[in-house]
């Protein structure tokens, strides 16, 4: 099968890009039928106030809040304010009114403090350019058109008995703000169902209790317009990934930014100027001149952004795809996947899962930042849960996430969405932050343990809501194969080291299991307590199918 070399994608730096010619026809087929434009999406932001006749003497802090108002229509809103290491100690309580109905909900409460999912205080991500915001979790609420906030402070108590006693309220951080983020339009249903479908390939047998059984009539084979030819594999059969030396930096660019640690691996974006290998030459019976009309017709489709993101992960699916389909556990040892360490023994590696691609759930790739950070390897999982509500329906998660995405960037002010991978209620697993899904991609979810390590979210909140079994079966599923690409046990406890946070101090050794939450490795709810404790199943089924 005739190759392309991506020559001039620095995401990749100097190593070689393979592009089965599938890939290139499918870009074409995307091109002609759902140009890659970056979606609609938009956020207002609205500062709080003092809240009228809530006044204290003395000077104490005072309550603030927004009063009832119309606003464009959002979907997602969180509050934020200046600082991101002052801590908002108080309530922050919301209420919102549904687009049609014109019927307000009930007071919500949203997560006062989620910096505990950011990057590591030393990072550039986190230091550079001074754009990072304190915030809320953000909350996802459904069409609406209308918003009240109020932020109530905390309030302190000291002396007891008849000793003097002093009641008084915490001080607010400046700045406090209200995100009211819409998400923008997607390609929401289409998307859910195609995962849906492919969820099954590469996943335990029906009936054993841990995926569900596949519905009567529906094929395993994968839908149409995946991109993928009748007989022709998804990758190209004994086709390893290219690993650039010292983690894909270029010549002449450093390997770390300042403040990051020193395994980090900075890949700068540049936009893409040819897809062509000049050695190639053109496939038996093509029409002479087809390449350079269909690599112009695709990249004219393409932002360099989209390019970017999807180029990274060109050796799973096509340029383009919506998903990178499902493999079964023999295709995925067979030498077809391109592992993130080559040494690494595929007898324990997962059948790779379905996973919806950033341009499947509708991302704005101009909001994020150009370059991708990369650290040496994936040692442990952090499962999370984004506390934005379990209201939303599957059809809706991509607009979730993109509503997630858009709070992360332009609200907090973060470099990319913080999860590199996030699950719905129905099993369905998204790329998260871009750079690769088999590739050690520096997320910003769990602060002190972004290196070496990989952050799952769950959409919902499960302080008291049970997880559904399909998305702790997606848990087990996706980390059987990523843990597995770098050779980790899912079983097994590591060794990392902390950037610093509330549980570990900075540099401290903590010995952690390998697929742990977010509470394991910082003082926080996250991800709630009845998906925490689903994490020992996730570990037990992830090590199965790894074969161990």
């Amino acid at each position: 099968m005739r190759a392309f070399l991506a020559s001039s994608i620095s995401v990749v730096c100097t190593a070689a890009l393979v592009l089965p010619v599938f890939a290139l026809e499918s870009g074409i087929a995307a091109a002609a039928n759902l140009p890659l434009l970056e979606p609609p999406g938009s956020t207002q932001s609205l500062p709080l106030s003092r809240i009228p006749g809530v006044e204290r003497a003395g000077g104490e802090a005072e309550a603030q809040g927004l009063a009832p108002r119309d606003v464009q229509p959002f979907s997602l809103l969180g509050v934020v304010w200046d600082d991101p290491d002052a801590v908002l100690h108080g309530a922050v309580q919301v209420r919102t009114r549904a687009v049609g109905s014109g019927g307000w909900s009930a007071w919500q409460a949203l997560e006062a403090d989620d910096h505990q999912h950011g990057a590591d205080p030393d990072s550039v991500e986190r230091t550079g350019g001074g754009r990072v915001h304190g915030a809320t979790a953000p909350l996802w609420v459904g069409a609406s058109d209308g918003v009240e906030v109020r932020v109530i402070p905390e309030r302190i108590v000291t002396g007891a008995g008849a000793g003097v006693q002093s009641d008084q309220a915490l001080g607010l951080p400046s700045g406090l703000r209200v995100e009211l983020v819409d998400p923008g339009q997607g390609p929401e249903t289409a998307t859910a169902e195609r995962a849906q479908e492919a969820a099954g390939a590469g996943g335990p047998a029906p009936g054993d209790g841990t995926v569900p059984a596949t519905q009567p009539g529906t094929s395993q084979a994968q839908p149409d317009n995946l991109g993928v030819q009748p007989g022709i594999p998804a990758t190209q059969p004994g086709t390893p990934q290219a690993q650039p030396d010292n983690l894909g930096v270029q010549p002449g660019i450093p390997a770390t930014q300042p403040g990051n640690p020193p395994t980090v691996a900075v890949i700068p974006e540049t936009p893409v100027e040819s897809l062509s290998d000049p050695l190639a030459g053109e496939e038996p019976n093509a029409v002479p001149g087809q390449q350079a009309a269909d690599e112009a017709a695709l990249l004219t489709a393409m932002t360099p952004e989209a390019a970017a993101a999807t180029a990274v992960n060109a050796d799973l699916a096509p340029l383009g795809a919506d998903l990178i389909p499902a493999l079964a556990k023999a295709e995925t040892d067979s030498g077809a996947e391109a592992t993130a360490d080559a040494s690494v023994l595929k007898t324990y590696i997962g059948p790779r899962p379905a996973i919806v691609t950033r341009k499947g759930w509708g991302a704005d790739e101009s909001l994020r930042e150009k370059q991708f950070i990369y650290t040496n390897t994936v040692k442990a999982a952090f499962v999370h849960h984004t506390a934005t509500g379990n209201t939303y329906t599957c059809a809706q998660a991509p607009s979730v996430i993109r509503g997630i995405y858009r709070y992360h960037v332009v609200s907090s002010g973060w470099r990319d969405i913080g999860y590199n991978f996030v699950v719905d209620k129905c099993g369905n697993i998204y790329e998260g932050r871009a750079g690769g899904v088999t590739k050690p991609v520096m997320g910003a979810h769990t602060l002190g343990f972004n290196t070496d390590s990989m952050g799952i979210a769950v959409i919902g909140t499960f302080s008291s809501a049970e997880p559904s079994g399909a998305a702790v079966n997606a848990i087990a599923r996706l980390t059987a194969w990523k843990l597995g690409l770098f050779g980790v046990n899912p079983k097994a406890t590591t060794l990392l080291t902390s950037g610093g946070g509330n549980r570990f101090p900075k540099g401290t050794k903590a010995r952690l299991n390998v697929i742990s939450g977010h509470r394991d490795g910082f003082a926080t709810d996250c991800p709630g307590g009845r998906l925490y404790n689903k994490l020992a199943t996730a570990r037990s089924t992830a090590a199965k199918l790894q074969g161990r």
